[in-house]
């Protein structure tokens, strides 16, 4: 990792009374958003429930064009940018996608940097919604580099996943909506990659109802954001090779981390072997494709049974991004852990 970019990312965070992410503009973002990416469906999943030995509500994020939440967070950025402007930013996928919409609708260029070796159906729906897509690198950190070089030497503005406050307070718009529930929560569990996701959420339930805890879920093969937000410092730790490339970090930016801030009540690890067990199970009780990442939360209750067993629990469904490949190795074959 260059210098550069260490010095983007590596800051001790600091309490400060005045959060950083505003509910003004949480509760604006709606109206920046197109319709088809709000009021996504949450249900109670009773069979799952019944499995797990609580109540659990969904809410699925991936009946949209892009299959994931992605793009309520980047239209919210992408209306605050001079139309015509140019866009760089670096992804597993999922984000690009949400940019390459938002790019598309607000009237900006954008160039997206993903890894060699990411989900090829991601890079050509990336492609197919007018992104111009560059593969460098098999490291996120490496892949990072290159697109913050791209952004210098073009006087792009850079889009970073975690660091922009309006992309947390776009995706906290779906904590508005399951906040309608009309019966309280005692947990809900959201995926944690870079934490825009998990920020914006926090952000709204602490401020309605403080008493419901806001747990995350990561990677046990990508650890940095929960090493981080124990220690109260942006902590790099070197991500493994995971199947969930959306929750896959190794160095979280420090503003990401401060967001964090009196929203959540803790950070839980799952392995890759429960992402698929996730995965089959909303395949198999909702009829609902996912990807790993996107499946962090029924892992978690299938990782942490007794820890959430009598409660009424909710989780976002946040991405259903899988090849064929995939789809069969994952949901169809045994999987074998690497």
């Amino acid at each position: 990792m260059s210098i550069v970019s260490l010095s983007n990312r590596l800051q001790v965070v600091g309490t400060s009374k005045t959060h950083r992410l505003s509910l003004v503009r949480i509760a604006e973002a709606r109206r920046f958003i197109d319709p088809q990416f709000l009021n996504s469906p949450q249900y109670e999943a009773e069979t799952l429930g019944a499995l797990f030995g609580c109540r659990l509500i969904v809410k699925v994020e991936v009946l949209n064009p892009i299959r994931s939440f992605k793009a309520r967070g980047a239209q919210y950025l992408a209306s605050q940018i001079p139309a015509g402007s140019r866009l760089v930013c670096s992804t597993a996928g999922n984000f690009g996608q949400g940019v390459a919409v938002a790019a598309r609708k607000y009237g900006h260029q954008l160039t997206v940097f993903s890894a060699t070796d990411a989900n090829p159906l991601k890079i050509e729906r990336m492609r197919t919604l007018g992104a111009t897509v560059c593969q460098v690198g098999k490291d996120p950190d490496e892949t990072h580099d290159a697109t913050q070089a791209h952004a210098w030497d073009t006087r792009a503005t850079l889009v970073a996943d975690g660091r922009e406050s309006a992309i947390a307070e776009g995706a906290g718009t779906i904590a508005v909506e399951l906040m309608r529930w009309p019966e309280p929560f005692d947990t809900v569990l959201v995926p944690v990659g870079d934490g825009s996701l998990i920020s914006g959420v926090g952000r709204w339930i602490k401020a309605h109802a403080p008493n419901v805890r806001v747990v995350g879920v990561c990677s046990s093969r990508a650890p940095a954001m929960l090493r981080s937000w124990e220690s109260g410092r942006v902590t790099l730790v070197a991500a493994r090779e995971t199947i969930a490339d959306g929750l896959s970090i190794s160095t979280p930016y420090a503003e990401a981390l401060g967001d964090l801030d009196g929203v959540i009540d803790d950070i839980v690890l799952v392995d890759d072997p429960a992402l698929v067990e996730g995965m089959r199970l909303a395949q198999r009780e909702l009829a609902v494709v996912l990807e790993p990442s996107g499946a962090a939360g029924l892992a978690a209750l299938a990782t942490y049974r007794k820890r959430f067993q009598g409660q009424v629990v909710a989780t976002i469904l946040t991405g259903g991004n899988v090849t064929p490949e995939q789809l069969h190795d994952w949901l169809m074959a045994k999987f074998v852990e690497n």
